[in-house]
């Protein structure tokens, strides 16, 4: 969900005029196509069979040693910009690196979770300004 959106509470009544006809807290918790859910499904599932096993085999510190690592390399994107973000190094660790995923069928840029969507005009002094939260989305004019 888009940061600039207003969130929902589950007890509130729909508002038709801020959320649109169709919109509803169901339609938030529901995947956007049947396939998604299923690969999700399917993920989760092998990867707490994976975690299982290798939780046996080394014991317990080596699935938290994995987790942390994942926190830390999830953190680190490339500045925005000319170039997407990429997120090489948490790719290479989790093994999606070889997986050909829903988002990559439909070309959808929208759609895949680490893509930074900036304007190729945005000046690194501007983005870093809005990452430290210190300005809005909007470009600063040097006019």
């Amino acid at each position: 969900m888009a940061s600039s959106m207003t969130k929902k509470e589950i007890g509130q009544t729909h508002d038709v005029l801020r959320f649109g006809v169709n919109d509803s807290v169901r339609g938030d918790l529901a995947p956007p196509h049947p396939v998604q859910a299923t690969i999700h499904k399917e993920t989760k599932f092998w990867d707490d069979k994976k975690r299982f096993g290798t939780e046996a085999i080394y014991g317990s510190a080596f699935n938290i040693r994995k987790d942390l690592d994942a926190q830390i390399l999830s953190r680190f994107q490339r500045p925005p910009g000319a170039l997407p973000s990429s997120m090489l190094g948490y790719e290479a660790m989790t093994g999606s690196l070889d997986d050909f995923g829903f988002e990559d069928y439909l070309n959808c840029k929208d759609c895949h979770p680490f893509v930074l969507h900036q304007s190729l005009a945005l000046l690194l002094h501007n983005s870093a300004s809005i990452r430290a939260k210190l300005a809005s989305n909007e470009l600063i004019s040097w006019s």
